[in-house]
């Protein structure tokens, strides 16, 4: 009879735990129209849920297309100790993230140039409807297509 009891509150406590992240959600943040090959800087909210308590996040992503007007974005947290990446910000390197932490530099496509060992994470892109939705962050491949 004890557990009657018991189960359904421990249910209703570790419920938000238990339930399914969703997979694959995609956040509209950009008109398509408006990426160029210049990478530009964007801002978006990510909705949270831990547990009970809903947040908002704020996240960047570096977006551009390429010549062959594929649209993708770059996660601006640098591969070598988590600082934030610019792009175009160093004189000295022209045309290149740059971590003003350490120097790290990358080039237009996030491929590491000097001090980190990793090249800039991509986020999942996605074209809907004149609009450009970003997923989640996986590792680059679009360095690897560098000429």
């Amino acid at each position: 009879m004890g557990a009657g009891v018991i189960l359904p509150m421990v249910r209703f406590a570790v419920d938000p735990i238990l339930q399914k992240k969703g997979e694959g959600e995609f956040i509209k943040v950009a008109e398509a129209s408006k990426i160029t090959e210049e990478p530009q800087e964007f801002t978006f909210e990510l909705p949270q849920q831990d547990g009970w308590y809903a947040s908002t996040a704020m996240l960047t992503a570096w977006i551009r297309k390429d010549a062959n007007g594929d649209i993708y974005a770059l996660s601006p947290i640098c591969k070598h100790l988590g600082c934030t990446v610019g792009w175009n910000n160093n004189k000295a390197h022209p045309d290149e993230y740059h971590c003003p932490c350490h120097g790290a530099r990358y080039t237009k496509q996030g491929r590491q140039l000097a001090v980190a060992a990793k090249p800039l994470d991509q986020y999942t892109t996605k074209i809907d409807g004149g609009w450009v939705y970003l997923g989640e962050i996986v590792p680059n491949t679009v360095s690897a297509k560098e000429a």
